[in-house]
């Protein structure tokens, strides 16, 4: 009988180390979760992830445009460590699991909740950094015009794929409906 190749993590890596004073319910969290609830906006996002994009950089990128703020693009190292060892690992592993198979779902179900509470400290740690890196007022005209250009300071890369346009859109929509005074630090 043949022996499967399993991969072994690496257990030499050091814990994250994540700030005493994180706050998860933070006015990016509500956003999120309030957004989320949008018609077409998870759509839109789990599209975009699909192609590379994170979901938190377009949430932050939404919730500073609703705050009159413009995006840098930029994050703390901590916050792209979470993403890749903790919130992406677990998205992995639920993706991992068949899908279609009844005697899974509940697994595929913890799973998810623990990605979702990864998320939420995923967003807290961005939630620092946006105070940090974006406490001023954007100088640029117009909420529309700010709402495209964070959207695409979230881009994965400095070019955009011609299938982002449609969930991008979308996202621009909803945002510009989106009443910008329940989103204020």
């Amino acid at each position: 009988m043949p022996v499967s190749s399993v991969t072994i993590p690496d257990l030499s890596t050091p814990p994250l180390e994540l700030p005493a004073d994180l706050e998860p319910e933070s006015p990016l969290w509500r956003f999120a979760l309030a957004f989320w609830k949008q018609p077409g906006v998870q759509d839109s996002c789990l599209a975009l992830q699909k192609q590379g994009w994170s979901v938190t950089r377009i949430l932050c990128a939404g919730w500073l445009a609703l705050s009159d703020r413009a995006f840098t693009g930029a994050e703390d190292a901590t916050v792209t460590e979470w993403r890749d060892r903790v919130t992406g690992a677990l998205r992995a592993a639920r993706k991992s699991l068949p899908s279609a198979a009844e005697k899974y779902h509940q697994l595929r179900a913890g799973i998810a909740g623990l990605e979702l509470e990864a998320e939420q400290i995923e967003l807290a740690l961005a939630w620092r950094t946006l105070m940090t890196n974006n406490p001023e007022q954007s100088d640029m005209q117009g909420r529309e015009t700010l709402i495209i250009t964070n959207l695409a300071a979230a881009a994965p890369t400095s070019q955009i794929d011609d299938r982002a346009g449609p969930p991008l859109n979308a996202l621009a929509t909803a945002l510009a409906n989106s009443p910008k005074e329940d989103h204020r630090p």
